[in-house]
C-alpha cells in the first residue's frame, strides 16, 4: 500500500517491439492511496485493501517480455473501480445522484465509486460530492480507459485484430458453490459474457494456454466478465475480451494480504502461459492456423 498525495492513473510497460495483437491489463491492482482518501475512510489498511487485486500486475509482469504492453492501474479499487461504467452511480454514497433504473451492482455498493469493500464493510460515513466524483472520473478513470482502447485500436492497426486479457484474481472463497461436492475446484476462470465478448477460437487458445501451465481452468462461472469485457468486447469487429480470475489462495495468505511459500512457482508457471498468451496474437501463428 502506498500513500499518495497526487497519484497517477496508470502505468504502461511496453514491449521494445510490439510483436502481437494481445493487450494485457489490470484494472484493479492499484494500491497509490490518495491521502485525502486515507483521511476519510473508515476503514483500517487491510480492510481497505480488502478489494485489491493484490500484486496481479506483479504476476502479469513478463508481459512487456513477450511482445505485448501491460496496462496497470494506480488508483485503488477502493478508491474508483474501472470495471464499471462511468453512469454507475450510487445515490446512496453520492450527493445529488438520482435513481435511475436498477443496477445490482449499483444497488450492493459496487458502483464505479464504491460504497463498500469486499464483505459489504463501508468505506465512508456519509456521502461524498458530486463534484468530487468527476474529478475521480475526469483524473483517472476516463485515462484509463483512454489508453486502454489506444493500445487496442494499434493491435488493430499494426495486426488487424485485438484480444483484451483483463487480469483479476479472485478469493479463494468465491469458488465454494462452483462445483460439486467433492469434485476439484478451479484455479482460473475465463469470463467471456458466455460468448458474447469474443469469439470461441480464442477463448479455446487462453483455456488451452492456462491448462498447459498446469492449472485447472473453468469459463464464465461464477465470474463472467463486467464493464470491461462488455465494453470493449467486439468479436465481429475482430476485437475479443477475456477475463482471467485468479484464485488469490494459489499465491497469497489472504489475511495478511502477503505472497507465500508458492508465490515463485506459481510465477513461474504464470510466465508459461503468459508466453502462449501472446502467442495467440502473432501474425504468424494466425496464418499458420488458416
Amino acid at each position: 500500500m502506498t500513500a499518495a498525495s497526487e497519484p497517477t492513473a496508470f502505468r504502461l510497460f511496453q514491449p521494445e517491439n510490439r510483436t502481437t495483437s494481445v493487450v494485457f491489463a489490470s484494472p484493479h491492482s492499484g494500491r497509490d492511496y490518495p491521502d485525502a482518501f486515507l483521511k476519510r475512510t473508515i476503514l483500517n489498511e487491510r480492510e481497505v485493501r480488502s478489494s485489491e487485486d493484490a500484486y496481479v500486475d506483479q504476476l502479469f509482469s513478463s508481459v512487456s517480455g513477450h511482445g505485448a504492453p501491460l496496462l496497470v492501474a494506480c488508483a485503488p479499487r477502493a478508491f474508483l473501480d474501472l470495471n464499471r461504467g462511468p453512469e454507475e452511480l450510487d445515490p446512496a454514497l453520492i450527493e445529488g445522484v438520482r435513481r435511475m433504473s436498477h443496477n445490482p451492482r449499483v444497488a450492493s455498493g459496487l458502483g464505479v465509486i464504491p460504497r463498500v469493500v469486499a464483505n459489504g464493510r463501508a468505506i465512508y460515513r456519509g456521502k461524498i460530492t458530486l463534484s468530487e466524483t468527476h474529478q475521480r472520473l475526469s483524473g483517472y478513470w476516463r485515462p484509463y480507459h483512454d489508453a486502454l482502447q489506444g493500445l487496442l485500436d494499434q493491435s488493430l492497426r499494426n495486426f488487424h485484430e485485438a484480444i483484451l486479457i483483463d487480469c483479476h484474481s479472485m478469493p479463494h472463497e468465491a469458488l465454494e458453490n462452483v462445483c460439486p461436492p467433492g469434485a476439484a475446484r478451479p484455479q482460473i476462470v475465463l469470463g467471456d459474457r458466455f460468448g458474447a465478448a469474443a469469439a470461441g477460437s480464442v477463448v479455446e487458445k487462453v483455456e488451452s494456454a492456462f491448462s498447459r501451465a498446469g492449472f485447472r481452468v473453468a469459463r464464465n462461472m461464477p465470474f463472467a466478465g463486467a464493464y470491461i469485457t462488455q465494453h470493449y468486447g467486439r468479436p465481429t469487429r475482430r476485437q475479443h475480451a477475456v477475463q482471467v480470475e485468479i484464485d488469490r489462495g494459489l499465491y497469497m495468505d489472504e489475511k495478511t494480504l502477503q505472497p507465500h511459500d508458492g508465490y515463485a512457482d506459481f510465477v513461474s508457471a504464470m510466465n508459461g502461459a503468459i508466453a502462449d498468451i501472446a502467442a495467440i496474437g502473432r501474425a504468424d501463428r494466425r496464418m499458420a492456423a488458416e
